[in-house]
């Protein structure tokens, strides 16, 4: 059983991938505990956002992901 966590923009550069497949069920605190510390890090931000199967979530720690779930972290946008 697993889910993928999709790492966009800035973040795919720190994690050194696009993504990566983790252990379900998942919660927040499972989420931040898998990850190395530069990564953990880098999503703990306010401004990063979390979305489940597309849908955004209010607040990134009420995150419950199960099996097959798609878990994207999406950095706070920014261009010109």
């Amino acid at each position: 059983m697993s889910i993928t966590v999709v790492f966009l923009g800035k973040l795919a550069d720190v994690a050194g991938e696009p993504s990566r497949e983790l252990q379900a069920p998942i919660d927040w605190a499972q989420l931040i505990s898998m990850l190395e510390p530069g990564l953990m890090a880098a999503i703990a931000d306010d401004t990063v956002r979390v979305a489940v199967d597309g849908e955004l979530l209010p607040d990134k720690t009420a995150l419950s992901a199960s099996d097959g779930a798609e878990v994207a972290l999406l950095p706070p946008v920014s261009g010109g």
